[in-house]
Protein backbone atom coordinates (compact mmCIF):
# COMPACT_ATOMS: atom_id res chain seq x y z
CA UNK A 1 0.00 0.00 0.00
CA UNK A 2 1.51 3.40 -1.24
CA UNK A 3 1.53 6.80 -2.49
CA UNK A 4 1.21 5.37 -6.09
CA UNK A 5 -1.86 3.49 -4.99
CA UNK A 6 -3.21 6.60 -3.70
CA UNK A 7 -2.62 7.67 -7.39
CA UNK A 8 -3.78 5.09 -8.92
CA UNK A 9 -7.13 5.68 -7.33
CA UNK A 10 -7.05 9.04 -7.81
CA UNK A 11 -6.52 8.74 -11.54
CA UNK A 12 -9.26 5.90 -11.67
CA UNK A 13 -11.65 8.18 -9.72
CA UNK A 14 -11.00 10.87 -12.74
CA UNK A 15 -11.44 8.38 -15.44
CA UNK A 16 -14.91 6.74 -13.72
CA UNK A 17 -16.66 10.76 -13.50
CA UNK A 18 -14.28 12.18 -16.56
CA UNK A 19 -12.19 14.28 -15.17
CA UNK A 20 -10.32 14.41 -18.21
CA UNK A 21 -6.86 15.60 -16.08
CA UNK A 22 -6.20 13.23 -12.91
CA UNK A 23 -2.59 15.32 -12.95
CA UNK A 24 -4.09 18.83 -11.67
CA UNK A 25 -6.43 16.95 -9.46
CA UNK A 26 -3.45 15.25 -7.41
CA UNK A 27 -1.81 18.51 -7.51
CA UNK A 28 -4.39 20.31 -6.38
CA UNK A 29 -6.02 17.63 -3.55
CA UNK A 30 -9.27 17.92 -4.15
CA UNK A 31 -12.35 17.64 -6.30
CA UNK A 32 -16.01 19.27 -6.30
CA UNK A 33 -18.14 16.93 -5.76
CA UNK A 34 -21.86 18.14 -6.28
CA UNK A 35 -21.38 21.62 -4.74
CA UNK A 36 -18.80 19.77 -2.25
CA UNK A 37 -15.01 20.80 -2.05
CA UNK A 38 -13.58 16.89 -0.90
CA UNK A 39 -9.77 16.91 -0.32
CA UNK A 40 -7.78 13.69 -1.23
CA UNK A 41 -5.40 12.71 0.83
CA UNK A 42 -2.58 9.76 1.69
CA UNK A 43 -0.58 9.71 4.89
CA UNK A 44 3.01 7.82 5.38
CA UNK A 45 1.63 7.21 8.91
CA UNK A 46 -1.09 5.19 7.49
CA UNK A 47 -0.23 3.50 4.13
CA UNK A 48 -2.97 1.21 3.71
CA UNK A 49 -5.72 4.01 3.38
CA UNK A 50 -6.38 7.28 1.59
CA UNK A 51 -8.54 10.04 3.52
CA UNK A 52 -11.65 12.43 2.06
CA UNK A 53 -12.10 15.22 3.89
CA UNK A 54 -15.58 16.30 2.66
CA UNK A 55 -16.43 19.84 3.81
CA UNK A 56 -19.81 21.13 4.55
CA UNK A 57 -20.19 24.44 5.68
CA UNK A 58 -20.20 27.00 8.40
CA UNK A 59 -21.75 26.85 11.45
CA UNK A 60 -23.89 29.96 11.81
CA UNK A 61 -22.53 32.06 14.80
CA UNK A 62 -24.39 31.48 18.35
CA UNK A 63 -25.17 27.62 17.05
CA UNK A 64 -21.44 25.96 17.54
CA UNK A 65 -22.17 24.16 20.84
CA UNK A 66 -25.38 22.74 19.72
CA UNK A 67 -24.22 21.79 16.46
CA UNK A 68 -21.40 19.96 17.85
CA UNK A 69 -23.57 18.33 20.35
CA UNK A 70 -25.23 17.05 16.94
CA UNK A 71 -21.71 16.22 15.10
CA UNK A 72 -21.36 14.53 18.47
CA UNK A 73 -24.45 12.18 18.12
CA UNK A 74 -24.28 11.54 14.89
CA UNK A 75 -20.84 10.30 15.14
CA UNK A 76 -22.22 7.79 17.42
CA UNK A 77 -25.27 6.81 16.14
CA UNK A 78 -24.59 7.20 12.19
CA UNK A 79 -21.00 7.03 11.61
CA UNK A 80 -19.64 4.56 13.98
CA UNK A 81 -20.76 1.80 11.75
CA UNK A 82 -18.58 3.96 8.71
CA UNK A 83 -14.68 4.79 9.17
CA UNK A 84 -15.76 8.37 8.86
CA UNK A 85 -15.88 11.25 11.94
CA UNK A 86 -18.17 14.99 11.87
CA UNK A 87 -16.20 17.76 13.07
CA UNK A 88 -15.72 21.09 13.30
CA UNK A 89 -12.43 23.04 11.57
CA UNK A 90 -11.63 25.24 14.09
CA UNK A 91 -9.59 27.48 12.04
CA UNK A 92 -12.47 28.50 9.93
CA UNK A 93 -15.82 26.67 12.04
CA UNK A 94 -16.66 24.59 9.25
CA UNK A 95 -18.67 21.17 9.65
CA UNK A 96 -16.20 18.39 8.44
CA UNK A 97 -16.38 14.72 7.03
CA UNK A 98 -13.19 13.07 6.93
CA UNK A 99 -13.87 9.61 5.72
CA UNK A 100 -10.87 7.02 5.97
CA UNK A 101 -11.20 4.66 2.91
CA UNK A 102 -8.85 1.26 3.09
CA UNK A 103 -6.83 0.80 0.24
CA UNK A 104 -7.84 -2.74 -0.93
CA UNK A 105 -8.22 -4.67 -4.04
CA UNK A 106 -11.83 -3.79 -4.47
CA UNK A 107 -11.57 -0.04 -3.58
CA UNK A 108 -11.53 1.68 -7.59
CA UNK A 109 -12.82 4.80 -9.13
CA UNK A 110 -16.60 3.61 -9.52
CA UNK A 111 -16.83 2.59 -5.55
CA UNK A 112 -14.87 6.25 -4.76
CA UNK A 113 -17.58 7.77 -7.33
CA UNK A 114 -20.13 6.22 -5.27
CA UNK A 115 -19.04 6.56 -2.08
CA UNK A 116 -18.03 10.29 -2.58
CA UNK A 117 -22.08 10.79 -3.91
CA UNK A 118 -23.43 8.83 -1.00
CA UNK A 119 -21.76 11.56 1.34
CA UNK A 120 -22.43 14.46 -0.42
CA UNK A 121 -26.01 13.44 0.42
CA UNK A 122 -25.07 13.60 3.62
CA UNK A 123 -23.67 17.26 2.93
CA UNK A 124 -26.70 18.12 1.55
CA UNK A 125 -29.06 16.99 4.44
CA UNK A 126 -26.47 18.88 6.93
CA UNK A 127 -26.96 22.17 5.27
CA UNK A 128 -30.36 22.42 4.24
CA UNK A 129 -31.81 20.90 7.81
CA UNK A 130 -29.28 22.14 10.07
CA UNK A 131 -26.53 24.53 8.75
CA UNK A 132 -28.82 26.86 6.77
CA UNK A 133 -32.29 26.49 8.95
CA UNK A 134 -34.00 29.35 10.64
CA UNK A 135 -34.14 29.65 14.46
CA UNK A 136 -37.28 27.42 15.00
CA UNK A 137 -36.52 24.94 12.54
CA UNK A 138 -33.17 24.57 14.12
CA UNK A 139 -34.47 24.45 17.74
CA UNK A 140 -36.42 21.91 16.47
CA UNK A 141 -34.09 19.58 14.94
CA UNK A 142 -31.73 20.21 18.27
CA UNK A 143 -35.17 18.97 20.97
CA UNK A 144 -33.77 15.91 21.22
CA UNK A 145 -36.42 13.91 18.88
CA UNK A 146 -33.22 12.97 16.71
CA UNK A 147 -35.58 13.16 13.77
CA UNK A 148 -32.22 14.93 11.91
CA UNK A 149 -30.36 11.74 12.34
CA UNK A 150 -29.90 10.64 8.25
CA UNK A 151 -28.92 7.10 7.71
Amino acid sequence: MSHEQFQGLVTALCETIDLPDPQSVLDRGWVEVEGFEVLLSHYEQDPAAMYLNFHFGIVTAGRTLTVFRLLLEANLTVYAQDQAQLGVNPETGGIILIVRVPMTPEIDGAWLAETMGHYTEHGRHWNDNILASNDDAFNGICAGDYFWLKV
